[in-house]
């Protein structure tokens, strides 16, 4: 295989190239990397930082002369259009599911010519959901889960976070909402829906900022609800469960699985 036809200099605007590069033993070809990047830890001290999730920095970028810059979802429009104005290859994938998880790892992988290693990993995380899945088939009971991706506005879980709650054994309040791509339309306009609905499991990720039980907690009308009443109000850090990527199954979805066992538990008790 020639090596040469492979991108060399790959800019990472967001987390999830980046873990799957280091998985793929790519982590070479990484010259610039998110500031909010945790995973792995490595990267964070060997790659410079060049963006944020809506802003990057044009100029820095240019400098490192990458022949791919890889990007996420319709938030990162503006910074793709000004990097390819200013003559770079840009790619942005837009999934939204676990399936689109799985598919980008492909793609990404095949894209640096590492399509072997990339259907081995791939593998790996279907594993993982199917020993998960295997294990939420035997809880004693499906809880209901309120996942809130951010306070003020409210805004519920995501599609892929809805489809992993699922897979761990619970049942995700909102799954009609989870299937809108945009936050905007995952707002909750009170907090009605969520009292209607007495979740058993509360579960915070608010991205950007750390996630406060006891604000929850004190919101009127949440001290009657079956999960604040069983103390099962919990975060879920944002790293591991917001990013569409290898984090979501490999770390946020063991976390999902214990949390909604340890409700499962409970209420089934």
């Amino acid at each position: 295989m020639n090596r040469d036809r492979f991108p060399s200099r790959i800019v990472c605007l967001t987390e999830e190239p980046t873990e799957l590069l280091y998985a793929l033993g790519a982590q070479h070809r990484i010259v610039g990397i998110s500031g909010f990047t945790v995973r792995p830890p490595e990267a964070r001290r060997e790659k410079p930082k060049v963006s944020a999730f809506t802003s990057a920095k044009l100029e820095a970028i240019l400098q490192l002369k990458p022949d791919l810059v890889i990007g996420f979802s319709d938030i990162q429009a503006d910074i793709a259009k000004n990097l390819i104005a200013a003559g770079l290859d840009v790619w942005i994938s837009n999934h939204r599911s676990v399936q689109g998880i799985l598919d980008y790892c492909l793609r990404l992988s095949m894209l640096v010519g590492e399509a072997k290693r990339g259907a081995e990993f791939v593998a790996l995380l279907e594993q993982k959901l199917d020993a998960v899945s295997a294990l939420a088939a035997r809880l004693p009971m499906q809880p209901r889960v309120y996942f809130e991706e951010w306070d003020e506005p409210r805004i519920s879980a995501i599609q892929w976070v809805a489809e992993l709650i699922r897979i761990a054994g619970g049942a995700d309040l909102f799954p009609e909402r989870a299937s809108a791509s945009l936050a905007k339309d995952r707002i909750l306009p009170d907090d009605s829906e969520i009292i209607r609905s007495d979740p058993q499991l509360i579960l915070g990720s608010w991205c950007g900022k750390k996630f406060r039980p006891e604000q929850v907690i004190a919101r009127p009308g949440f001290a009657a609800l079956s999960a604040v009443q069983a103390e099962l109000v919990f975060e879920i850090k944002s790293p591991i469960i917001l990013q569409p990527g290898p984090a979501a199954i490999l770390a946020g979805l063991p976390e999902l699985a214990r949390r909604i066992s340890q409700a499962a538990d409970y209420f089934s008790g």
